[in-house]
C-alpha cells in the first residue's frame, strides 16, 4: 500500500481541537456497540449481483493470476474465491492496489472510480478499505528506518507521539467518516444490498513479540503496531455497525499465520516475501482465508458485528 505519513503535530491549539474532535469521535463510535443490529438486504446466492471493493489487500498483488496490471488483481484474491464458491450470476471486482477511500469516487490508471460498479440491482457488496487512508504503506517504511538506531526500543512509536498526540491514533479516527461516506453511497446505489466490511487480517504477532530482522522493526514497536491495526479493525467494525452493514473479522482467523512466521505457516508476507504477493500483504493462503471469513459471515446471516480482530487495545 502507499500513502502518505500522517502529517507533523499542529499547534498547541489546534492540537487540543483536534484531539477533542477525536475524542468525541471515539465516543460517538463506541455507542453503536449498545445499538440493536441494523437492516439488511437479502441473502445471498444463485442470481446474486456482487461486487467487491477495496484495496491491495483485497486485489491481491503479485497472486497469480494477475488479471489487471494497473491495479495489481489476482483471480484468487478472496473476492474472486468467494464468487466462485457462491456461485453468483455475475460478480464485478473493482479492487485496487493504492486505494483510498477518495478512489471510490475517482479513477485509478485504466479503472473507473469504483463505486460505478456498485448498480441497483446489486444484492451483495464486499468493501476493504482505510489502510492507504491511515497509511499502512508509509508507517512501514518509517518505522523499518527508525529502528537502525534503537533496535531495543521503540522508536517509532516515541515518533508518532511525540507532540503528545498519538498520531497513528489519530488517523485511525480521522479514516472514520471517510469510510462511512463510503457506506452510504453503496447503500445509495445499491438500496437492497447486503454490505460486508472486510477487516484487516493478523500482520504482525499477536502476543507483541518480535520477528527482527524478518520483519526489521524495533522490538517494544512490534506491540504499539499491533495494537494500531487492532485499532483500525474496531473502528472499520463500530463505522460498519453505523451504516447497515456487516463487519466480517479476519484478524481472528489469521492469528499464528502473521509475517513473523516461517514460510509455511505465514499467510502475510514479510518484507522480502518467499511467496507469490506483496510485501506486508496477504499471500494465496492469506486470501483464502479471508474469502473463508467471508462464506462464513455469509453463511451466519444478518445481524452483530463482533469478532474478535475488531477489539484494539
Amino acid at each position: 500500500m502507499k500513502r502518505d505519513t500522517p502529517s507533523a503535530a499542529p499547534t498547541s491549539g489546534r492540537r487540543r481541537t483536534r484531539v477533542a474532535a477525536a475524542a468525541a469521535s471515539g465516543c460517538a463510535l463506541v455507542l453503536v456497540l449498545t445499538a440493536p443490529a441494523a437492516a439488511h438486504g437479502p441473502g445471498t446466492g444463485r442470481g446474486t449481483h456482487y461486487v467487491s471493493l477495496g484495496d491491495s489487500y483485497t486485489s491481491g498483488p503479485l497472486i497469480p493470476r494477475q488479471v489487471d496490471a494497473d491495479c495489481a488483481r489476482s483471480d484468487h484474491n478472496y473476492p474472486s474465491l468467494v464468487a466462485a464458491q457462491r456461485s453468483v450470476a455475475g460478480f464485478e471486482d473493482v479492487s485496487c492496489a493504492g486505494a483510498t477511500t477518495e478512489e471510490m469516487w475517482k479513477p485509478q490508471g485504466g479503472n473507473g472510480p469504483q463505486l460505478d460498479a456498485v448498480r441497483r440491482d446489486t444484492d451483495l457488496v464486499t468493501v476493504q478499505i482505510g489502510g492507504n487512508d491511515v497509511g499502512f504503506g508509509s508507517i512501514i517504511a518509517t518505522c523499518a528506518g527508525l529502528s537502525t538506531s534503537d533496535l531495543t526500543g521503540d522508536p517509532c512509536r516515541r515518533h508518532y507521539t511525540s507532540s503528545g498526540t498519538d498520531q497513528l491514533a489519530l488517523a485511525v479516527l480521522e479514516t472514520a467518516p471517510k469510510v462511512a461516506r463510503v457506506l452510504r453511497a453503496v447503500h445509495d446505489r445499491a438500496p437492497h444490498a447486503r454490505v460486508l466490511v472486510v477487516g484487516y487480517p493478523d500482520l504482525l504477532p499477536d502476543d507483541g513479540s518480535g520477528c527482527f530482522p524478518t520483519v526489521p522493526f524495533a522490538a517494544k514497536d512490534f506491540g504499539y503496531l499491533k495494537d494500531t491495526e487492532k485499532r483500525l479493525n474496531l473502528m472499520l467494525r463500530l463505522v460498519a455497525g453505523l451504516n447497515r452493514a456487516d463487519y466480517v473479522d479476519t484478524y481472528g482467523p489469521t492469528v499464528g499465520h502473521d509475517m513473523c512466521k516461517s514460510p509455511a505457516d505465514r499467510w502475510i508476507e514479510p518484507l522480502r516475501p518467499t511467496s507469490p504477493a506483496a510485501p506486508a500483504h496477504p499471500n494465496a493462503k492469506g486470501e483464502e482465508a479471508m474469502a473463508q471469513a467471508v462464506l462464513q459471515r455469509l453463511a451466519d446471516g444478518h445481524g452483530g458485528h463482533g469478532g474478535r480482530g475488531g477489539h484494539g487495545h
